[in-house]
C-alpha cells in the first residue's frame, strides 16, 4: 500500500461507513469477502476491488459517492505542470494523528531526519539519538499511521536485506485560523502514482 493510502485508508473507510449506514456497509463487506476473501480494511489496500463491489450496489453513482467520501478526508489543490499538489486534511482524526506525531519530540525528529533521505531504522535512531526500545516502537507507530513509508532495501554485511524508510511528506504546513487548525501536506509523485485510491477516485 502506498504511503498516501496508508495515511488516509482508515479515515476513508470510516467515512464510507458513516455515509452508507451500518446495514449497507455490512452488505458491501460481505460481498467483498464473497468475491475476494477480504474485509473493508483490507480493501483499502486494493481500492479497485472495493470500487468494483460499490459499483455492483450503486452503478455509476459509486464514483460520486467515493469522491464525496474522499473529500471529507482530504481535498486536493491541483498544481501547475511539474509542481507537487497540496492536500488539505479535512478529517479531524487524521489531522490529530499528524499533529500528535509532530508534537512528539522523537517522532518529529524521525520524520525530519527521513525527509528527502531514506534510512534504515538503526541509522534513524542513531542520527536522532533515540533509545532503541522506545525508538523502534515509535518508528513502528509512524509506519502504521502512514507517516513513514518504505523506500527500497539495502543489503547488509551478512547479506540480509533491510528496509529503508523515509517521511511521507515532502512539505507540510500548519495554519491556525480562529478555532481551526489547517494541516496541508505535499507527498512525492511516486506516492501519488502508487495510490490505488487516487487511481480509482478522480478528484
Amino acid at each position: 500500500m502506498s504511503g498516501l493510502d496508508s495515511l488516509v485508508a482508515r479515515s476513508l473507510i470510516t467515512t464510507i461507513e458513516e455515509n452508507l449506514g451500518e446495514k449497507t456497509f455490512q452488505r458491501i463487506e460481505k460481498r467483498l469477502f464473497e468475491r475476494y476473501g477480504i474485509n473493508m480494511t483490507q480493501a483499502a489496500e486494493h481500492f479497485t476491488k472495493l470500487d468494483e463491489v460499490m459499483r455492483e450496489f450503486f452503478g455509476s453513482g459509486a464514483e460520486g459517492l467515493e469522491r464525496q467520501c474522499l473529500q471529507k478526508v482530504i481535498t486536493i489543490q491541483k498544481a501547475e505542470a511539474e509542481a507537487l499538489e497540496w492536500f488539505t486534511v479535512e478529517n479531524h482524526s487524521l489531522a490529530k494523528v499528524i499533529l500528535e506525531a509532530l508534537g512528539d519530540k522523537d517522532k518529529n525528529a524521525i520524520l525530519t531526519s527521513t525527509q528527502g533521505q531514506s534510512r534504515i531504522t538503526s541509522e534513524i535512531l542513531e542520527t536522532c539519538k533515540i533509545p532503541q526500545t522506545s525508538g523502534y516502537r515509535k518508528v513502528g507507530q509512524l509506519i502504521e499511521n502512514g507517516l513513514l513509508i518504505s523506500d527500497g532495501t539495502i543489503k547488509m554485511r551478512d547479506d540480509l536485506e533491510v528496509i529503508k524508510y523515509k517521511s511521507l511528506f515532502e512539505n507540510l504546513v500548519i495554519n491556525f485560523e480562529k478555532n481551526k487548525v489547517e494541516v496541508k501536506i505535499q507527498v512525492s509523485k511516486e506516492s501519488l502514482k502508487k495510490s490505488s485510491i487516487l487511481q480509482v477516485i478522480s478528484c
